[in-house]
C-alpha cells in the first residue's frame, strides 16, 4: 500500500534548544540578538502510518504568549505590516459609525519575546479637503453633505455593498495651501469625511458636479484626496514603518474572552456583563481590538531602535519538466522539491532547515528530509507503473498540502528567496490549483482569506515594460531578493550563482537545469544531489540578506520615511517624500493639493565643465560639495511654501525679504517664513549626523548594523527630496524649485572654478597656475601643478575652506581625494589611483569605463583593466602589446566562450509591439 504521509529521515540532529529571554518595556536594544526565544517542539505524528520507522515530525512553534491582563498590562510590539479591510459596523467597546461597513486598519507585528500580534484598529475614517466657497458658513455644511452624499450614492448604482451613507460629515476648518506663499494667512476649508476609502475617488470627482444653494456649482481644487488610506492613518497618528507600538493597559480588548496560551490565560478584560468580543480571525498568537486614539507609537530613539526577533523563511522549489529542455509549466509538471531555511533576524544559524521531496531521497547531514513517496518495486509492469504515477501525483498533492501547513505553523513574518514573486510562489499556487489542493492558497495570517495573484505592469523609458506578479499574503512581507538586487545594485548578471559569487565568493551546487528531470527519475542518491542543490538555493538568500543588511536597511528606510515596509519594497521615492511632507504640513495646518498631470517646460540640468582630456602624471585634487542639492534648498529656503507666484506678492515685501534665483524665480527668505522642505532636510541631515556619531561609539555588531542602515536611509531620503519636486508625473511637481536648484548648482560650480584659478596662480606667488580640468554636477577636479600627493591634499583642503566661506550655510565644499596618476577620457569617463592619505593609494578608481560598465563582454573589461594597471600602477605606457595579444586570442581561438558573452535586456516600450527579455 502506498504511503502518502511524509517520512522523516533522521540525520542525528537534535532540535534547536529552547532559549528564553524576558524583556522589560521598553525593550532593550538587542545585542547580536543573543537569547532570542524560539521553540522547536518535537511532537509525535498522529498519522497511524507514522510507525517507528518514521520518526516524529518536527513542529517549529513560536514561544507561548505570556499571561496578560489588558486591564493592567500594556501590550508592546514592533509592527511589521499594515493594511486595512472593510469590516462590520460595530465591534464591542470600539468606536464606529454604527451603520454599514467600516474600514478597519490592521497591524501585524512581533513582540520582543517573538510572539506574533494582530491589532485591529477602529474608528479611523478617510477624508479630503476642498476650499470653502466665499460666504460659506457652518449652517451650509449639512446641505453640502447631503448633496454630495446623494451624488456619490447615485454613482455607486448596484455596487453599494450595503453602504447606507457615503459622505458621513462635512466640517469647516482653517487651513492653507502648501503650494505658494500666502503671507501666513489661513482660509476656510471643508473637510469631507467618507465611510470607505474607495469612496474618496468618486466623491473627489463629483464634488465639482454638485450644486449647493446658494453657491451653485463650483470647480473645486481638491486637497489630499490622493493619499493612500494606510499612509493617511500613519501620518495622523504619528506611526512610522516598523515602529514599536504600545497598547496601554485598559485600552485594548482581546478577540476571544479566554484564550489559553502556554502557561497562562489571556484575560479578555472587563466583567461578565460586557459584550462578547469578536472571535479571532487570524493565526496570530495575540489578537486584539483597539481604537485609533488609544495607542502609542514610540519614536525611534534609544531602546526603541530595537528590532524584534522577526522570523525569516527562505524557500526554493524545483520542478521537473516532462518535455526535455522545456521550461516547466504548472499545469503539467510536478513540484518535486521545496527547501526551507528559517532564521531569526540577527541570528546566523537557521533554526529550521528542511526539504520536502517527492519520491525517495537519501539523508542529508544537517537537513531534515521529508519524503513523500509511494511504495516501489524494482520491476513494475505497465499497469503497475501507471498506478505508481497516479500514486506519485497523490504524493505531490500531499506534499503541497503539508508544505502550506508547515508555513502556517512556522508563521514567518518575512518570506524571502530568489525570484519567488515571479516564479516560485506563482508556480506553487498554479500547481496547487491544477491538483485541486483546495487548502493550499491560504498562506497568509488571515484564516479565511485566500492568497490571490494578479499581474502588475510597470512601464518607463529607463526600464521599458516589466510585468510582475502581485501576490496577497496578509501579514507576511514578501522580500524577494532578486527584485531588491535588481533595483539596488548594478551587476553584469543577476542569476543567483553570479550574485552569490560576487558578494559571498561562493556559488550554487553544480546541477544544470537540463538534468533536473533525469536526477529526479534516478534513485535516492540522485534525488539527494538535487535536494542538496535545492537547499543551497534556499540558504544563499539568507546569507545574502545578512551580508548586504537588506532587511535592516529597508526597515530603517521605512522608519525614516514613515511608510509601511511593504511600500519601501514595492513603491518608488514619491510616496516616501509625500509621507514626510504630509507630517510636516499637518503640524502647520497646511494642505497638499491634488496635482493634475500636465506637460511642463524643460529646464537646464547640472553643469558639466568641458574635460581637458589626457593622461596626468601629476596629482589631481577633487573637491566635492557635500549634499549639494539638499544644501542649496536649505541655504536659499526653496520650498512650495516660500514660492512667490505674482509680482503683486513681491510688492508687499521689501527686497531684503525675498531672493531671485538664477533661473528667475522668487522665494521668500527664512526670516519671513521657513520652508517645509528645508525643515525636512534639516531634520534628516541632523538625524543622520546623530546616527553616525552613535555609530562611532557603538561596540555591539548588531546595533552597529542598525545604526549604519539608519544613517544610509537618512542620506537617501534627503537626496530624494529634490527629485520629488522635479518629477513631472509626480504627486506634487514644482518646476520653479527644481530649476532654481540646478541653476544655483551651475552657478556654484562656475564660481568654484573661477575662485580656484584666480587665487592659485603664479601672479599670487604660487609656483604654478592651477587649472580646473573637469567639473560635473557637484565636484571639481583641480590640477594645482604640485608634484606630490601631500602637497595636492594640503592645497585642496585650503581651497575647499576658502570657497566654502563664500557660500551661505550649510553649503560646504569639501576636499575628498587625490587622483595620481589620472586618466581623463571624456565626460563621466575617467580612472586613477585614489588617495585619501598621502602614504599610499586606497584603490584604483574607475568611472564610466569598460571595467565597470555592463554593456560589454568580460574580455573587454579584462583588457581595459589590464591596460589601466599598466598605465596607473606600473606607469608603463606601452600597453599596445597587451592589446595586440588580447585581441589576437579570440582569433586563435584561445578564449573561453564565457568571456565573449554580453548580457542584455530587450524590453518593450509603450510604443513598440513586441518585447522579449534575455539574461
Amino acid at each position: 500500500m502506498a504511503t502518502l504521509g511524509p517520512r522523516q529521515l533522521s540525520n542525528g540532529l537534535e532540535p534547536h534548544p529552547k532559549r528564553q529571554r524576558t524583556s522589560p518595556s521598553p525593550p532593550p536594544l538587542p545585542s547580536s540578538q543573543d537569547g532570542r526565544d524560539f521553540l522547536n517542539d518535537c511532537l509525535p505524528d498522529d498519522d497511524e502510518d507514522a510507525t517507528s520507522s518514521q520518526p516524529a515530525m518536527v513542529h517549529w512553534k513560536r514561544p507561548p504568549p505570556p499571561k496578560l491582563d489588558p486591564s493592567s498590562d500594556p501590550l508592546v510590539f514592533q509592527q511589521i505590516d499594515i493594511d486595512y479591510y472593510v469590516g462590520a459596523s460595530t465591534v464591542p467597546g470600539m468606536p464606529g459609525m454604527g451603520t454599514g461597513p467600516v474600514p478597519v486598519l490592521r497591524m501585524f507585528g512581533v513582540t520582543s519575546d517573538g510572539n506574533s500580534v494582530c491589532s485591529h484598529i477602529h474608528g479611523f475614517l478617510p477624508y479630503f479637503f476642498v476650499p470653502a466657497p466665499r460666504d460659506f458658513s457652518t449652517q451650509h455644511c449639512a446641505t453640502f453633505r447631503s448633496a454630495l452624499n446623494t451624488a456619490v450614492m447615485g454613482d455607486l448604482r448596484s455596487s453599494r455593498d450595503n453602504i447606507r451613507e457615503a459622505v458621513l460629515a462635512v466640517e469647516m476648518c482653517r487651513k492653507s495651501s502648501i503650494y505658494g506663499f500666502y503671507f501666513n494667512e489661513m482660509s476656510d476649508f471643508l473637510r469631507v469625511t467618507v465611510s470607505l476609502p474607495k469612496l474618496v475617488a468618486p466623491a473627489r470627482r463629483l464634488v465639482s458636479c454638485i450644486s449647493v444653494p446658494p453657491f451653485g456649482q463650483i470647480d473645486y481644487q481638491v486637497y489630499e484626496a490622493n493619499i493612500d488610506f494606510e499612509v493617511r492613518f500613519m501620518v495622523d497618528t504619528g506611526v512610522v514603518g516598523c515602529s514599536w507600538i504600545e497598547l496601554p493597559a485598559g485600552k485594548y480588548r482581546f478577540r476571544n474572552q479566554s484564550q489559553t496560551c502556554g502557561t497562562g490565560t489571556l484575560i479578555g478584560g472587563g466583567g461578565a456583563s460586557e459584550m462578547k468580543p469578536h472571535p479571532p480571525v487570524t493565526r496570530c498568537q495575540i489578537e486584539v481590538d483597539v481604537s485609533y486614539e488609544d495607542f502609542i507609537s514610540h519614536l525611534q530613539e534609544g531602546e526603541w531602535q530595537a528590532i524584534a526577533p522577526v522570523r525569516i523563511l527562505s524557500f526554493d522549489i524545483e520542478c521537473a519538466a516532462k518535455k526535455k529542455g522545456a521550461f516547466p509549466e504548472a499545469q503539467r509538471d510536478p513540484v518535486i522539491q521545496i527547501a526551507n531555511v528559517a532564521v531569526l533576524q540577527g541570528e546566523t544559524e537557521p533554526f529550521v532547515k528542511n526539504v520536502f521531496t517527492l519520491d525517495t531521497c537519501a539523508p542529508i547531514a544537517g537537513t531534515d528530509v521529508r519524503v513523500f513517496a509511494p511504495e516501489t518495486k524494482l520491476c513494475m509492469s505497465e499497469a503497475e507503473l501507471r498506478k505508481y504515477e497516479a500514486e506519485l501525483r497523490k504524493c505531490e498533492t500531499q506534499l503541497l498540502k503539508e508544505w502550506a501547513e508547515f508555513l502556517q505553523e512556522l508563521d514567518p513574518d518575512i518570506i524571502t528567496g530568489y525570484n519567488i514573486v515571479n516564479f516560485d510562489l506563482p508556480y506553487l499556487l498554479n500547481r496547487a490549483k491544477a491538483l485541486n489542493v483546495d487548502s493550499f492558497p491560504y498562506l497568509g495570517r488571515v484564516r479565511d482569506s485566500r492568497t490571490t495573484m494578479r499581474d502588475s505592469t510597470f512601464d518607463s523609458r529607463a526600464y521599458g515594460k516589466r510585468v510582475n506578479k502581485i501576490i496577497s499574503i496578509e501579514g507576511r512581507i514578501q522580500f524577494d531578493l532578486f527584485q531588491i538586487l535588481l533595483r539596488d545594485t548594478k551587476l553584469r548578471s543577476y542569476t543567483l550563482n553570479s550574485v552569490s559569487y560576487h558578494f559571498l565568493g561562493e556559488q550554487k551546487e553544480d546541477v544544470h537545469h537540463s538534468i533536473i528531470s533525469t536526477l529526479q527519475k534516478g534513485n535516492e542518491q540522485t534525488r539527494r544531489r538535487l535536494a542538496v542543490y535545492c537547499v543551497k538555493d534556499a540558504v544563499l538568500p539568507i546569507r545574502l540578506l545578512d551580508k548586504l543588511m537588506c532587511l535592516i536597511n529597508y526597515m530603517e528606510m521605512a522608519r525614516v520615511t514613515g511608510v509601511p515596509l511593504a511600500y519601501v519594497l514595492s513603491r518608488g521615492q514619491q510616496i516616501k517624500v509625500v509621507s514626510q511632507l504630509l507630517r510636516k504640513a499637518r503640524e502647520k495646518d497646511l494642505l497638499m493639493p491634488v496635482h493634475k498631470s500636465e506637460a511642463q517646460e524643460e529646464y537646464a540640468g547640472a553643469t558639466v565643465i568641458e574635460p581637458s582630456r589626457g593622461y596626468y602624471n601629476i596629482p589631481i585634487a577633487t573637491l566635492d560639495f557635500s549634499s549639494l542639492y539638499p544644501s542649496i534648498m536649505q541655504a536659499h529656503n526653496l520650498c512650495y511654501t516660500t514660492l512667490l507666484f505674482k509680482s503683486t506678492d513681491r510688492e508687499r515685501l521689501t527686497p531684503d525679504q525675498y531672493i531671485r534665483t538664477p533661473s528667475g524665480n522668487h522665494f521668500v527668505k527664512s526670516s519671513v517664513r521657513k520652508g517645509l522642505l528645508p525643515e525636512i532636510l534639516e531634520d534628516l541631515l541632523s538625524a543622520r549626523k546623530k546616527a553616525k556619531a552613535e555609530l562611532k561609539e557603538e561596540k555591539d555588531s548588531f546595533r552597529r548594523k542598525v545604526l549604519d542602515g539608519r544613517q544610509l536611509a537618512l542620506k537617501l531620503s534627503a537626496n530624494s527630496v529634490y527629485g520629488f519636486t522635479g518629477a513631472n508625473v509626480g504627486k506634487l511637481p514644482c518646476i520653479e524649485i527644481s530649476q532654481s536648484v540646478t541653476s544655483f548648482g551651475r552657478q556654484m560650480i562656475d564660481q568654484s572654478k573661477n575662485l580656484v584659478e584666480r587665487k592659485y596662480c603664479v601672479a599670487n606667488g604660487y609656483p604654478f597656475d592651477a587649472k580646473v580640468i573637469y567639473g560635473d554636477t557637484d565636484s571639481v577636479m583641480v590640477r594645482f601643478g604640485v608634484g606630490t600627493v601631500a602637497e595636492s591634499m594640503e592645497l585642496g583642503r585650503e581651497a575647499a575652506e576658502m570657497i566654502s566661506a563664500t557660500f551661505p550655510h550649510p553649503i560646504k565644499l569639501e576636499f575628498e581625494k587625490v587622483y595620481f596618476p589620472y586618466l581623463l577620457i571624456n565626460k563621466k569617463r575617467y580612472a586613477g589611483l585614489f588617495f585619501t592619505r598621502p602614504e599610499t593609494h586606497d584603490k584604483m578608481d574607475c568611472k564610466g569605463i569598460e571595467t565597470v560598465r555592463r554593456d560589454n563582454c568580460r574580455l573587454v573589461a579584462r583588457l581595459i583593466d589590464t591596460c589601466l594597471h599598466k598605465l596607473l600602477l606600473d606607469r608603463n605606457q606601452t600597453t599596445h602589446c597587451v592589446c595586440q595579444t588580447e585581441i589576437s586570442d579570440p582569433l586563435q581561438p584561445r578564449v573561453d566562450i564565457s568571456q565573449l558573452v554580453i548580457s542584455k535586456e530587450l524590453t518593450r516600450t509603450s510604443g513598440s509591439k513586441e518585447y522579449a527579455t534575455w539574461t
